[in-house]
């Protein structure tokens, strides 16, 4: 039986790679809190992301495991929810390790969540997965602990990845709506100077790179799950208004956002804050993106 696991699978992102591969894997276990249920060939398992119980038997046997679990980012940074913002992650990644070297037939391989906020904001040099400097904010330092919680394991049968995620677009998630709804009521204007970098990657191009990932066997280490063409932020939202054939768009300037962040409870470095990533080892090592534009992925979408 050809059987794929993703803990964290309910939301927007894990949804997305159910429709991936419910057609090419016999079973699909999907790690989540809540009661267990199936769904054809979808199995629902409860688990608490980082206590062993019955859910760690699934595992033997994997083709793969996908880890997405982590709480929300979008929030004020207090010290409760900075807390549990990364053990979410550290919890949910060192019991998946722990529960992989308990397998008689281990998961041939191991896709771990990290997120291009690890990376220093630039506005004009390409942060790659070897040519690149760390950031210092809090979120660079959840992704620092949260890349090493993988490497802490030695797991000679498991191979094991990491993709470093940044803005994914698609229908029924993510930014995609929030911000079609912003332009098509006339607020789609710049936010903040502008100039600061966006990096992104269609909802499909992330499905694929992930079933790549699987797939080829020489794949292993870090991987930037983003588009090869970051957008500035203006050049982005001016593309936004066009798809909803508006031509206004009120902006939106730093201290409107800064205030307008702490009322509306998030931190106005999510937005912001400057990524500019390229894909350099996933193209390199032969994968090819379907959507290398903001213009074409705007356009499909």
């Amino acid at each position: 039986m050809k059987k794929l696991i993703i803990a964290g699978g309910t939301g927007f992102l894990g949804k997305a790679l159910i429709n991936q591969f419910e057609n090419e894997y016999d079973k699909i276990i999907v790690l989540s809190r809540s009661e267990n249920r199936q769904t054809n060939n979808i199995s629902y398992v409860h688990w608490d992301a980082k206590s062993f119980g019955t859910w760690n038997d699934e595992l033997e046997g994997a083709e793969a495991i996908i880890n997405l679990t982590g709480r929300n980012i979008n929030c004020r940074y207090t010290k409760k929810n900075k807390a549990a913002i990364l053990a979410s992650r550290l919890e949910s990644t060192a019991i998946i390790g722990e529960a992989i070297l308990k397998c008689t037939h281990p998961p041939k391989v191991w896709i771990n969540a990290s997120a291009t906020g690890i990376y220093q904001f630039q506005e004009n040099k390409f942060s790659t997965e070897v040519n690149s400097e760390i950031g210092t904010g809090f979120m660079a330092e959840v992704c620092v602990a949260w890349e090493k919680a993988v490497a802490n394991f030695n797991l000679p049968q498991t191979r094991q990845l990491i993709i470093r995620i940044s803005m994914v677009l698609g229908h029924g998630g993510g930014a995609f709506p929030v911000m079609s709804k912003l332009a098509s009521l006339g607020l789609g204007g710049t936010l903040g100077k502008g100039t600061q970098q966006v990096s992104w990657i269609h909802i499909a191009d992330y499905c694929a790179l992930i079933k790549w990932m699987i797939d080829t066997n020489t794949a292993v280490g870090v991987y930037n799950g983003v588009a090869p063409t970051p957008i500035m932020n203006k050049d982005m939202m001016r593309l936004f208004r066009q798809k909803a054939h508006m031509k206004i768009g009120l902006p939106a300037y730093t201290w409107m956002l800064e205030i307008g962040a702490f009322f509306i409870g998030t931190e106005p470095e999510i937005i912001l804050g400057s990524t500019y990533a390229y894909p350099e080892k996933a193209i390199n090592e032969g994968f090819a993106f379907k959507y290398k534009t903001m213009e074409a992925c705007l356009d499909n979408l």
